[in-house]
C-alpha cells in the first residue's frame, strides 16, 4: 500500500472542555455519539439545530418605527382640540381646500382657515409650534424604542452565533472521532484484501479472485471516504494549511487519473484528456489539488454512464491555468445549483438513491480551491451533463504569454478508468 499524504486525527485541535448536549444540557464527553442521559443522536441534533440557528439569524428585522403623522395629530384635529375650531368649520375649510386643489391650486389649510377669518395668525403658530414641539418628543422616544430594539437584535443574534459556532465544534469533533474510530479497523480489511487478492495467502479461483477485485474497489472507496470526512472535520475548523511548491499540470492530472482508475468500476464511463502543450508550473499544494482533480473525476465518472463521456482539460489563461472537468452526465437543475457545496448534502436525499456519498467531496474541494486564492465555476444543464472548472495562477508567467490555439490531445482515443 503506498502511504497517503493525509490528514490524521492528531492534526485537530481537541475540545477545550466537555460539550453541552443541545436537547438536555447534560455534560458530553469528546468522542461520545450519544448523550448519556438522554440518549439523543448528538450529531442529528446537533445539524437541526444549527440550520435552526441559521434560519432565525437570517430572519426579517422588526417593523420600522410608526410614522410622523402616526406620532402626531393632524392640524385640523389639533384646532378641534384645543376649541379653535368647530368640526363643521373644519369641514368647510377643507371643502375649499379640496375646490382649490380640482382647479390646480395647492393651498394650506391654515392658509384657508385664517383667510375664512376661522382662525387668527397668533393662533396658528401656537398650535404649530405645539404640534413641531410634540413632533420631536414623539420621534427621540421612537429613537430610543428603536435603539433599545437594535441592542436586543445584537445581543440575540450574538448569542446565536455562538451557538452556531458551538455546535459546529460539536459536530466537527464527532465526525473526526467516529471516523478515525472507522479508520482504524478499515486499515486491516484493506491489507487482508490486498493479500488475498495478490494471493500472497494462498491460489483463488477465478470466481473468487473476482470477488476480492470488488471487496478491494468497495473497500478503497469507503476508506477514501473516511479519509474525506476527516479532512472537512479539520478544515470546518480553519486547518487547511498549504504546502505550496512548483507542479506541473500535466502531472496533476495524470496522478490524479491514476487514483481514479484504482477504484474504478469496470462499466465507468470512459475518461479523456486535453492538455495544452508548454503550460507553465502552478503553484500549489500538491496533494491537496490532485485530491481535488480525483474527486472532480470521481464525480463526473459516478453520474455520467456509458457511452457518456467525462473530460479533463488543461489550458493557459494569461498569466493562469484552467482546470476543466467536463462530463455529459444527467446534469444539474439550475435552481438547485447552491446546493452542491452545501455539506452532507445530496441533490438526491432519499433512503433508496441511486447515487452514494457522503455530500461532502465538492465542500471540501470549495474550501481548498479557495485555500489557493481561487474559486470554482459551475455550468450545468438538466440532462446534458456539468461542468466544473477552476483557475490557478501559473508559478512565473512569461511577459505577453496568452492562450495558445494549439491544444494537444495527450490521449487520442477515450479512455476507461478501469483499465
Amino acid at each position: 500500500m503506498r502511504p497517503t499524504n493525509r490528514m490524521t486525527l492528531a492534526d485537530l485541535p481537541p475540545p477545550d472542555s466537555d460539550l453541552r448536549c443541545p436537547h438536555c444540557g447534560s455534560s458530553v464527553p469528546f468522542g461520545q455519539r450519544n448523550c448519556p442521559e438522554c440518549g439523543v443522536d448528538l450529531l442529528l441534533a446537533a445539524d437541526l439545530i444549527f440550520r435552526q440557528r441559521l434560519s432565525e439569524v437570517h430572519a426579517a428585522p422588526p417593523a420600522s418605527p410608526s410614522s410622523a403623522e402616526e406620532l402626531v395629530p393632524r392640524l385640523g384635529d389639533a384646532l378641534i382640540h384645543e376649541g379653535l375650531l368647530s368640526p363643521e368649520q373644519l369641514d368647510r375649510a377643507l371643502a375649499t381646500q379640496s375646490e382649490a386643489a380640482a382647479h390646480g391650486t395647492a393651498r394650506r389649510l391654515g392658509e384657508v382657515l385664517v383667510e375664512q377669518g376661522l382662525l387668527s395668525h397668533g393662533d396658528l403658530d401656537r398650535v404649530v409650534a405645539r404640534q413641531i414641539a410634540q413632533l420631536q418628543r414623539a420621534l427621540q422616544a421612537a429613537n430610543l424604542t428603536l435603539e433599545e430594539r437594535v441592542r436586543e437584535r445584537t445581543a440575540e443574534l450574538t448569542r446565536a452565533l455562538e451557538r452556531l459556532s458551538e455546535l459546529n465544534q460539536l459536530k466537527a469533533n464527532f465526525v473526526a472521532n467516529i471516523s478515525h474510530e472507522l479508520r482504524t479497523p478499515l486499515a486491516h480489511i484493506v491489507g487482508y484484501a490486498e493479500l488475498f487478492g495478490d494471493q500472497a495467502l494462498g491460489p483463488l479461483t477465478p470466481d473468487q479472485a473476482n470477488a476480492m477485485q470488488v471487496m478491494q474497489r468497495a473497500s478503497q472507496r469507503l476508506q477514501v471516504l473516511i479519509e474525506d470526512l476527516i479532512q472537512f472535520a479539520g478544515a470546518s475548523q480553519g486547518a487547511i494549511s498549504l504546502q505550496l511548491s512548483a507542479e506541473a499540470p500535466a502531472g496533476l492530472v495524470q496522478e490524479a487519473y491514476d487514483r481514479l482508475s484504482a477504484h474504478a468500476g469496470p462499466n465507468a464511463a470512459a475518461v479523456e484528456q486535453e492538455i495544452t502543450g508548454d503550460l507553465p508550473d502552478v503553484r500549489v499544494d500538491h496533494s491537496k489539488i490532485v485530491w481535488v482533480l480525483t474527486q472532480l473525476l470521481d464525480n463526473a465518472v459516478k453520474f455520467t454512464l456509458p457511452p457518456g463521456r467525462v473530460t479533463i482539460r488543461v489550458s493557459r489563461d494569461t498569466s493562469f491555468v484552467r482546470f476543466e472537468v467536463t462530463d455529459t452526465g444527467i446534469g444539474i437543475p439550475q435552481a438547485r445549483l447552491g446546493e452542491i457545496f452545501e455539506p452532507f448534502h445530496q441533490l438526491d436525499g432519499s433512503a433508496n438513491r441511486r447515487y452514494a456519498g457522503t455530500g461532502l467531496g465538492l465542500a471540501l474541494a470549495r474550501q481548498i480551491i479557495e485555500a489557493h486564492g481561487a474559486r470554482f465555476d459551475v455550468r450545468s444543464q438538466e440532462g446534458m451533463g456539468s461542468v466544473f472548472g477552476f483557475m490557478l495562477p501559473a508559478d512565473a508567467p512569461a511577459e505577453g504569454a496568452g492562450p495558445s490555439p494549439e491544444k494537444a490531445a495527450q490521449s487520442a482515443a477515450p479512455r476507461s478508468p478501469s483499465t
